[in-house]
């Protein structure tokens, strides 16, 4: 077991994979062990920002919404993303997710390898 705690730094960038305005993220570390686990990290979206729509080739992603309001797309389907919503983008799938409101949005996101 590992207990790994979130990091005190940013990471700001701004027009993440194409999209708008600035995302801040508070990285967790990953033990370099080659698990499953490639990235954790708590990410706010500023008011009007978005993490532009991206697929995702040998990975998976997942976007748990901890606070504020967005819209999150699949390239078929727009739906809210609310408090308490999870997002699972698959294998191949993409995904795209915009803070729609005047609060940041603030979700953890995990992008683990596709396991056999």
């Amino acid at each position: 077991m590992a207990i790994l705690k979130q990091s005190n730094e940013v990471v700001v960038r701004e027009n993440m994979r194409g999209g708008s305005g600035k995302a801040s993220f508070y990285y967790v570390p990953i033990p370099d062990d080659e698990g499953a686990v490639k990235m954790a990290s708590r990410i706010e979206l500023e008011p009007g920002a978005s993490i532009g729509f991206h697929q995702h080739v040998d990975d998976e992603e997942v976007y748990a919404i901890l606070s504020g309001r967005g819209i999150f797309t699949d390239g078929t389907t727009e739906v809210e993303a609310n408090p308490g919503d999870v997002f699972l983008t698959r294998k191949g799938e993409s995904h795209s997710i915009k803070n729609n409101s005047d609060v940041p949005l603030i979700f953890f996101a995990v992008i683990a390898k596709k396991q056999q």
